[in-house]
């Protein structure tokens, strides 16, 4: 919101140079529409816009060790991949928190368990498993957290701004 506020404020201010170096009058401040930051319309994030974020900062959070936030990225899209293509077997849509093989590579990252529970995924059993209930199952989300990780793991500017 803030930097909507900014965009308005340097729009405003370059249209009255314009207006000054073409000659023209100052604009009368009773016609201008006001755009009072709080009259801005505020578009919640998209599912895909917060697990972009999620990877982002995940990346952020490890980026002295780009091989770990790979390979992260690497077996969250195995985990998507795998309930995408398998939505009724619960193997695939359940996740031991606890399991070494998945707390060396994501458990273990701040981001990871959150990227997931992006995708649905649920805390069960007082914390333990992480579990996508089967009426959950939403292809269009399992679709945009596997374009995400796609393009988190082939492009290789990803995160950097």
């Amino acid at each position: 919101m803030k930097y909507k506020a900014v965009f308005f404020f340097l729009h405003h201010s370059l249209q009255a140079e314009r207006r000054r170096r073409l000659g023209l009058p100052p604009e009368d401040p009773s016609t201008v529409k006001s755009a009072a930051p709080s009259s801005l319309p505020i578009r919640p994030a998209t599912k895909a816009e917060q697990m972009r974020e999620c990877l982002r900062s995940l990346k952020q959070n490890h980026k002295e060790d780009d091989a770990k936030v790979k390979r992260a990225f690497q077996t969250l899209l195995t985990f998507v991949g795998n309930v995408a293509k398998n939505p009724n077997e619960e193997k695939f849509r359940k996740i031991t928190l606890t399991n070494l093989f998945f707390q060396e590579r994501v458990g273990s990252l701040k981001g990871g368990v959150e990227f997931l529970e992006l995708g649905e995924f649920e805390r069960m059993e007082g914390g333990e498993f992480l579990l996508l209930p089967r009426e959950k199952v939403d292809m269009a989300v399992l679709n945009s957290a596997g374009s995400e990780l796609d393009s988190a793991i082939k492009n290789p500017f990803f995160g950097v701004l």
